[in-house]
């Protein structure tokens, strides 16, 4: 049994209330246990800054998973005489 991972893409929604979030969506196979897809998320949070944001379980056991994380925008300063 051959289990795989499919990623899909990342997007961007427009600001909301001054907050601008990056999203992942995923796509898991259902051949993944819970205990590994658990640990693979748990990783992306600790490293990659994301969070989860949603998952949906279809009948056929393949899990969606929406992951996001906050846009951090660098302003200018001012610049020194």
């Amino acid at each position: 049994m051959s289990a795989t991972l499919v990623t899909g893409s990342s997007g961007r929604r427009p600001p909301a209330r001054g907050v601008e979030w990056e999203f992942e969506k995923l796509t898991i196979a259902r051949d993944f246990s819970r205990h590994v897809v658990t640990k693979m998320l748990v990783e992306r949070a600790e490293h990659g800054g994301w969070e989860l944001d949603h998952v949906r379980v279809s009948p056929d056991g393949t899990r969606r998973v929406v992951l996001r994380r906050k846009i951090i925008r660098v302003r200018p300063t001012l610049s020194s005489r």
